[in-house]
């Protein structure tokens, strides 16, 4: 659910073993042990023990040298001294005390705490561990600690009533395959409904197209052929005795493969988990089946979901085939993009639909947090992870959304979130800001679409926002794979300097200091509140301050294709190959359906969601470098 890192600050010395801390301890030991005139002046004006810090443990030691050394006691070497006497445990605790931003503990204090951690906190840690622990990935055992993302004082509990889908008119089957596999999911279904085409001959389709491209863009790990073709068959069975589920009725689709679904392999895209079977059916799989859509494949995540690097390789973003696609709904994003599905569902922590979506050049929504139940599916943290929707157009999010959104008892962090109608948004009566950043033709676009346009700005005191995204997400990562790190497979793990490292620095982070962290997120959340004056606004979607609080907030956003440009470095005598221009669409939580109908307004005028990639044809003398 990770895009990569911007380049991160020179880390403490965390991720060292703990021994290290007990051999520079031994080391001071041992060099105090021959005192400096000043030591042993100090020694017999008796200071000895003056409270924290590291001169506290000095002056002990030096005063036993001092005197020892008037007691006239041979030189006695590092070595020896280890030899003769131990290393005390306070001694290495009270170095480790730097880690934790602590180092105001006397010595006494220090034996206290090396105790009550020997006598309650270890047994106890144990225990809880062999509770809930022993299985990684946090699919069991949820926190009862709930974030709450909206910002109603009420419950915002309501009927929930699907929203009122468009029908798409005079849709006629194309005649070939090619531009069958870029239509619509409204336009798919039309074709469906009226029976130009049965949900058998789409599933066809698009699986010869995965099997086609995934050889050069690594976005698929499993295949789910007999169980789409049994689904098809079931939807195309119903449709002939008379009974029509809805837009999504025998619409193939794709799976992050962070999602269990029954008797297929859910690898979590790690190569210790790529064998994994959970015979489970995550809540988000269970509504798109009720819908009748056909599941044709589980899609790429990057491993453990962080980035775009799993098991099987790296995959590729299909408008710049040597470009990667980054986030780990990779497969999700590249698949939709390339024509491979008609849409896909995939997630997001810090970044991983809103990255991809926007490198690959498709319309994404990562929604309200808590709208879509995240039961059976792999979790990082259970105060941000979303779930939401690779299309073709914000029409397809919105009916997508429409199909999967809802509470479930295996997720308490979902609930029914009162959505209004997104095809039924009076966009005339809306303000919406723009950021400094923002594409200004959607601005242009949607002020002559009737839209009162504003300049805006976030305003928030808050500067920690990127260290309490880290803090809260690691920490809670770590929870859900502790066994995983104890057991030492992140020695395994695909890339080195992304997971092994982050949750090895997050087994530093105090209990205490992720509470503040979570009471910071909520000062931030207050403040963006009080400055949220719009009813949404424009902006780049990968800033990654924005990611950050956004996914802080739980707030909404639309991924948006807003044109194309040139690579950089061109090959001589030209390319195809194009860089994607996107921006967001932001509204407060649980205001999805405003976000929504400002991206369809936009788009019912515009034609940049439209646009196929050219990975059949790059162009003369375009020689890719693999």
């Amino acid at each position: 659910m990770l895009p990569p890192r911007p380049p991160r600050p020179t880390p403490l010395p965390s991720s060292r073993p703990f021994h290290f801390l007990v051999v520079v301890s031994v080391l001071c030991f041992a060099a105090i042990l021959t005192p400096a005139p000043a030591a042993v002046a100090a020694a017999a004006s008796g200071d000895a023990d003056g409270g924290g810090g590291e001169g506290g443990v000095i002056r002990i030691r030096t005063a036993a040298v001092a005197r020892s050394a008037m007691d006239t006691k041979p030189f006695i070497s590092a070595k020896d001294a280890l030899k003769k006497e131990p290393i005390s445990d306070v001694i290495a605790l009270k170095d480790s005390m730097k880690y934790f931003d602590a180092e105001f503990f006397n010595d006494s204090k220090l034996r206290e705490m090396e105790d009550g951690a020997k006598e309650f906190n270890v047994p106890a840690f144990r225990e809880n561990r062999k509770l809930v622990a022993t299985e990684n990935g946090g699919l069991h055992n949820p926190s009862v600690l709930l974030f709450k993302s909206s910002w109603s004082s009420g419950s915002m509990t309501s009927e929930t009533r699907s929203f009122e889908y468009p029908r798409a008119s005079s849709v006629h089957r194309p005649t070939n395959d090619e531009d069958i596999a870029f239509m619509s999911v409204i336009e798919l279904g039309e074709l469906i409904r009226t029976k130009q085409i049965t949900s058998r001959e789409l599933t066809d389709i698009f699986l010869r197209r995965l099997k086609r491209y995934n050889p050069v863009l690594e976005a698929v790990i499993t295949y789910t052929e007999d169980l789409a073709y049994k689904q098809a068959k079931e939807a195309d069975d119903l449709l002939a005795q008379g009974k029509y589920l809805g837009p999504l009725h025998g619409i193939p689709y794709g799976l992050k493969d962070i999602i269990a679904v029954p008797h297929y392999k859910t690898t979590w895209g790690s190569r210790t988990f790529k064998n994994q079977v959970l015979d489970s059916e995550a809540y988000v799989y269970r509504r798109l089946k009720s819908a009748g859509a056909v599941l044709v494949a589980k899609l790429v995540t990057g491993s453990l979901a962080y980035d775009d690097i799993w098991f099987g390789g790296r995959t590729r973003n299909p408008w710049n085939i040597e470009e990667f696609s980054t986030g780990s709904s990779a497969g999700p994003a590249a698949s939709t993009s390339a024509g491979m599905v008609p849409f896909a569902i995939g997630s997001e922590t810090a970044g991983s639909i809103a990255y991809p979506a926007a490198r690959c050049g498709v319309t994404a929504l990562r929604p309200t947090f808590g709208t879509v139940a995240r039961t059976d599916v792999m979790s990082i943290s259970e105060s941000l992870d979303k779930l939401g929707p690779f299309c073709r157009s914000a029409v397809d999010c919105a009916v997508v959304l429409d199909t999967i959104r809802g509470t479930d008892a295996g997720d308490p962090s979902s609930r029914e979130v009162a959505l209004g109608d997104p095809f039924h948004v009076d966009i005339t009566k809306l303000t919406v800001g723009y950021l400094d950043d923002a594409e200004m033709e959607v601005v242009d676009v949607l002020s002559s679409k009737g839209v009162k346009l504003v300049p805006f700005k976030l305003n928030y005191t808050v500067e920690s926002v990127q260290s309490i995204l880290n803090i809260t997400m690691d920490t809670d990562m770590l929870a859900h794979f502790d066994n995983w790190q104890r057991e030492g497979h992140d020695d395994d793990y695909e890339a080195q300097d992304q997971w092994p490292v982050e949750l090895r620095r997050a087994r530093l982070i105090p209990a205490v200091d992720y509470i503040q962290a979570q009471r910071a997120r909520g000062k931030l959340i207050r403040e963006i509140k009080d400055s949220f004056t719009v009813d949404a606004f424009v902006g780049n979607v990968t800033d990654w301050e924005r990611v950050c609080l956004g996914n802080l907030v739980g707030m909404p956003v639309v991924v948006v294709p807003t044109g194309l440009k040139s690579i950089e470095n061109p090959p001589k005598g030209g390319t195809k190959r194009r860089t994607t221009v996107t921006t967001g669409i932001y509204a407060p939580p649980d205001h999805d359906h405003i976000a929504l109908a400002l991206a369809m307004a936009y788009q019912s005028v515009t034609d940049h969601n439209k646009q196929r990639p050219p990975i059949d044809d790059l162009g003369p003398n375009d020689v890719i470098q693999r």
